[in-house]
C-alpha cells in the first residue's frame, strides 16, 4: 500500500501529537509551538501530510543576507544594496516512520516554488545548518556557505527553479 503525501499550510485538523523525527526540540516545536509562531506573524508552516497526520515540516520566514556573504560571481549581477531579501527556512522535520523518501528535498522545491511566486521579491533561500551531516545534505541539493558564517547556507531562488524544470521538464509554472 503506497501512502499519498501532499503539501500545505499547517492548520487545526492536522494531527501533529504523533509526529516524532527523533530531534526532542524539533517534535516539541511543531506540537507546541508552530501555531503560535504563525498567529504571532514570526513564522509560516508548511506540512506534508498523510492521512490528516503531519509526518514532515518546515518553517518559513523572511530573512536578509548582506550583500558582502556572497561570493563576486553572485554579486556583480547585484544592485549595490548592503542586504539581498531572502527566504529563511528555520526548521525542517521528517517523522522517523517516512525518513529517507525524499521528503526534505520536497520541502526545500517546494519552498523555492513559494518563494519564486512570493509578491515580496526573494533573492534566495537561507538555511542554519545545525552540524556537519545537515550542511552536507544541505550542499548536495545546491546550497552553499556564507562566507561569515559556514553553517548558514544559501540557494539563489532563480538557480532552484532552473534545477525544477530541468528535473521536470513536462511541470507548467503554475
Amino acid at each position: 500500500m503506497s501512502r499519498r503525501f501532499h503539501i500545505e499550510p499547517l492548520a487545526p485538523s492536522h494531527r501533529r501529537d504523533l509526529f516524532s523525527c527523533g530531534s526532542p526540540p524539533l517534535d516539541r516545536y511543531i506540537r507546541e509551538q508552530a501555531t503560535q509562531d504563525i498567529r504571532r506573524k514570526v513564522s509560516n508552516c508548511f506540512v506534508v501530510i498523510s492521512d490528516k497526520l503531519v509526518v514532515a515540516y518546515y518553517t518559513f520566514a523572511s530573512t536578509s543576507i548582506l550583500l558582502a556573504d556572497l561570493p563576486l560571481e553572485v554579486t556583480r549581477r547585484l544592485p549595490r544594496y548592503p542586504l539581498v531579501p531572502g527566504a529563511l527556512i528555520g526548521r525542517l522535520a521528517v517523522d522517523q516512520t517516512v525518513q529517507g523518501q525524499g521528503l526534505g528535498g520536497a520541502l526545500l522545491l517546494d519552498a523555492a516554488q513559494r518563494a519564486d511566486h512570493a509578491d515580496p521579491a526573494i533573492h534566495s533561500l537561507v538555511v542554519e545548518a545545525k552540524d556537519e551531516g545537515l550542511t552536507r545534505f544541505y550542499q548536495s541539493v545546491g546550497f552553499r556557505s556564507l562566507s561569515s558564517a559556514p553553517q548558514r547556507l544559501y540557494l539563489p531562488v532563480a538557480t532552484a527553479i532552473a534545477a525544477i524544470k530541468a528535473s521536470h521538464p513536462s511541470r507548467s509554472d503554475s
